[in-house]
């Protein structure tokens, strides 16, 4: 196989791609099909007379839309559901690799320094012992446990035995904060960080990070799926994107969830089959931040009409005085946008074009604070950060997303402490329940 093949083989092992969106010359493209080592699939499939998007397995009949094509001059159906990638319809095709598939010859070696305490030592070797047996696994702990690290050492053993591994989440943020992690750990290791907007490599990668969007592009790629913040939203939310894990790992392949609020029935599901790993406790000890409740009656009419409410000026005043960056979650973009100017700090949200930037400046210290939406409920490390949800009684806020909130407070050893408040217009049935949960979790013994 010549350098061209070869290249391309790396980049469609595993993948499923339009064809004509291809960053190889046709020439190259042709030859592989003349060598049979690509196949074309229609993009939307007709099972029973159903459109099926081959991309995204979207099951919802709404999700296709008849329409006019100028492409094929006949009446085509697209899919909704994963136009962001661009739209395919049924006149179109998907290309895979359906020769010998990539490998890389790369030993893994861990670079990682830490010290476990006992419980993240006990669900690490939990976590291998699944690797080893090929059987799916979760890991419920508490925000700020070291999840993360308690992954390595059985990526490190899947990664030993040329396994593909994946690791998913629902958000960019926390494949951004991720994906360097990882690389640290496994410098001989490429690791792969794939979002919306991530340049596009065409080198072979045994090891990726990527949001759940992501895996619409692939097919029977990874051995093993590990899915961080399994509950989050979209994930849990959106059959599809749960049919995309399945659809991007092998048939003989596993999925790893890790999170520390799973539902009920994740947890009953995992713990039938022993395969539940518990840790109620953060890495360093100390009891995760209890959430305090404060009145803020009518503050979206105050926002509204340009005043800055006094008692989130002097929750701001106090941080920036300790010399403290902090969190200001709001419910809705629309009304974090209507008050930016409010604050002296930016503000951030799901399509900002500047996310990681601005994300990036306040762990350089480089701006005081954030506004944000709940993008930034996860998988975000700031040391010494103090957190306020703003209008905590909002549907948006349920009790697992005040949770998470509440764990982004309190992450360092050497400051386990900090303030996490939520400002309402009456206490709801969510807000209990985060901070129930909280303090049974802190009553919990390893």
């Amino acid at each position: 196989m010549n350098d061209e093949l070869a290249r391309l083989q790396q980049f469609l092992s595993g993948r499923i791609w339009p064809a004509g969106k291809l960053p190889f010359d046709e020439s190259v493209i042709a030859k592989a099909k003349e060598r049979q080592l690509i196949d074309d699939v229609q993009a939307i499939e007709f099972l029973k007379g159903k459109p099926s998007c081959r991309r995204c397995r979207c099951a919802s009949f709404d999700t296709y839309i008849r329409y006019y094509c100028a492409k094929c001059d006949k009446i085509c159906v697209y899919c909704r559901n994963c136009i962001q990638m661009g739209r395919l319809a049924s006149c179109d095709t998907l290309v895979r690799w359906i020769g010998a598939t990539a490998t890389t010859d790369v030993k893994p070696k861990l670079q990682w320094q830490g010290q476990f305490t006992a419980a993240q030592a006990r669900v690490s070797q939990e976590l291998i012992d699944s690797v080893r047996a090929k059987r799916s696994h979760l890991v419920h702990a508490v925000c700020g446990a070291g999840k993360t690290e308690i992954l390595f050492a059985a990526i490190e053993i899947a990664l030993s035995m040329n396994w593909r591994v994946c690791v998913a989440t629902p958000r960019t943020d926390v494949v951004l904060e991720l994906a360097p992690r990882f690389q640290q750990v496994f410098p001989d290791v490429t690791v792969q960080a794939l979002y919306g907007g991530a340049p596009l490599a065409t080198s072979y990668s045994p090891f990726i990070v990527a949001t759940t969007h992501q895996l619409f592009r692939f097919e029977d790629a990874f051995d093993i799926i590990f899915v961080d913040e399994a509950d989050a939203f979209p994930y849990t939310f959106d059959v599809a994107l749960q049919q995309a894990v399945v659809k991007a790992r092998k048939q003989d392949g596993v999925t790893m969830l890790v999170t520390a609020t799973p539902s009920i029935n994740m947890q009953a599901q995992f713990q039938k089959t022993g395969a539940y790993s518990f840790i109620p406790r953060r890495f360093h000890g100390a009891d995760l931040p209890v959430p305090r409740f404060a009145s803020l009656w009518f503050y979206d009419k105050q926002l509204q009409m340009n005043r800055l409410p006094k008692k989130i000026a002097r929750w701001i005043k106090n941080c920036e005085d300790k010399g403290q960056p902090y969190l200001l979650f709001f419910p809705t973009i629309a009304l974090m946008k209507q008050a930016a100017h409010l604050f002296s700090v930016p503000a951030v949200y799901a399509e900002d074009a500047e996310r990681k930037e601005k994300v990036l400046a306040l762990r350089n210290g480089e701006v005081a604070g954030l506004l944000t939406t709940t993008i930034l409920e996860r998988g975000i490390t700031i040391p010494r950060v103090q957190v306020a949800v703003i209008g905590a009684e909002s549907a948006i806020f349920t009790a697992s997303a005040l949770i998470q909130i509440s764990g982004r407070v309190g992450r360092a050893q050497h400051e386990p402490t900090g303030d996490i408040v939520f400002f309402h217009h009456g206490v709801t049935r969510e807000m209990d329940a985060a901070k129930r949960e909280i303090l049974r979790l802190n009553a919990e013994v390893n």
